[in-house]
């Protein structure tokens, strides 16, 4: 009797160690409900491209799943979560796909296993009185550039444009500020020339008319104007190790956040935040819900990587960073759809499950 169950849990195992990075056909078949023991879930800001988990959190997505959520919030970009995550201080990382690129070149085995923002929704934002003109690249030396951290997507951003541009990173200071309502203070204040930020920034700015928005990938046309293809950019990432000692476990956070996808497709943006506690709001609810409101293209529907757009933050990476640049990164290893289609496949996808909700 219990040697089969033994068998069929290993069997289970080594089923989704070989899904990374492959079909859903190839997923763990453990029977969902088996694993209940806490996870440890930390997420690097409270910009807008979290969105998709603060939502989860706060509407009891993951409580519904029979799962027990340990949340941690930095609140001072990804870097710091990556790290966190590399450190075994945390079990998955609520940060951006670029992440995992970075430790594929590092040899660490970390893997994406749900997409929450298809895009980058990153802007570079000015002072009023600034001088800095995006029609002349050059103008931007000498400037200090607020970044939410350093080795954070919002400094990649920064240090794409430089090198696609041929300035040296030196040509500038690059300044960590965090996001959201702390990072407009730093702009509005003069502590920063210009800053690259994501919503709720940007749309703070524009409200409060502390600045002006110079460039702005929030949009598919913007996004490809900035990097030349789509930039994935929210994801939900853990080690390898973690997807195949516990997939039941993140079978359950991936049908709370296809939950999580849907509700937001389907609300308004004051109906989101009206679901969102004060502690998941940047600034006003109004402005907030306007924000919301400005990103929510840059949201997936159901949570699924597509491979081509992946290439892109690959490319961006590349141009600056050395150990990207010099391995051989196989993207096929940065990310996984098995868990994604298993849930869709159950029936427990974005749309199933949040209609029943209603």
């Amino acid at each position: 009797m219990y040697k089969p169950l033994m068998a069929a849990t290993l069997v289970a195992a080594a089923l989704v160690l070989s899904a990374c990075g492959k079909d859903a056909s190839h997923a763990s078949g453990a029977a969902p409900g088996a694993d209940d023991a806490p996870v440890r879930i930390s997420v690097g800001s409270y910009n807008l491209n979290n969105l998709p988990f603060f939502v989860a959190d706060a509407q009891g997505y993951f409580k519904d799943e029979g799962l027990q959520v340990k949340t941690e919030n930095f609140a001072q970009g990804g870097s710091k979560v990556l790290q966190a995550l590399v450190a075994g201080s945390t079990d998955v990382a609520v940060g951006f796909y670029d992440h995992t690129i970075q430790m594929q070149a590092k040899r660490k085995d970390v893997t994406a296993f749900i997409l929450l923002s298809r895009n980058s929704g990153l802007v570079l934002a000015g002072r009023n009185d600034g001088t800095f003109d995006p029609a002349r690249p050059q103008t931007i030396q000498g400037m200090k550039v607020g970044i939410t951290a350093p080795g954070s997507s919002s400094d990649f951003f920064i240090r794409h444009y430089l090198a696609r541009n041929k300035i040296p990173e030196t040509a500038v200071s690059l300044i960590g500020v965090g996001s959201g309502a702390a990072a407009v203070a730093a702009l509005e204040q003069g502590k920063v020339d210009l800053l690259v930020n994501y919503d709720p920034a940007a749309t703070l700015i524009a409200e409060r008319k502390v600045g002006k928005i110079l460039i702005d990938a929030r949009s598919d046309a913007g996004a490809r104007q900035v990097y030349g293809g789509l930039y994935p950019t929210s994801v939900l990432y853990a080690q390898s190790a973690f997807l195949q000692q516990r997939p039941q476990a993140v079978e359950k956070i991936v049908r709370a956040e296809q939950r999580a996808l849907a509700f937001i497709a389907d609300h308004s943006g004051e109906q989101i935040v009206a679901a969102l506690p004060d502690s998941y709001v940047s600034g006003d609810r109004a402005t907030y819900a306007k924000a919301v409101e400005n990103a929510r293209a840059i949201f997936t529907r159901d949570g699924r990587f597509v491979p081509e757009d992946l290439t892109t933050p690959l490319a961006v990476l590349s141009e600056f960073n050395d150990g990207v640049a010099q391995a051989k990164v196989d993207l096929s290893k940065t990310y996984t759809n098995a868990f994604v289609d298993r849930a869709l496949a159950a029936g427990g996808g974005a749309s199933a499950t949040a209609a029943a909700r209603q």
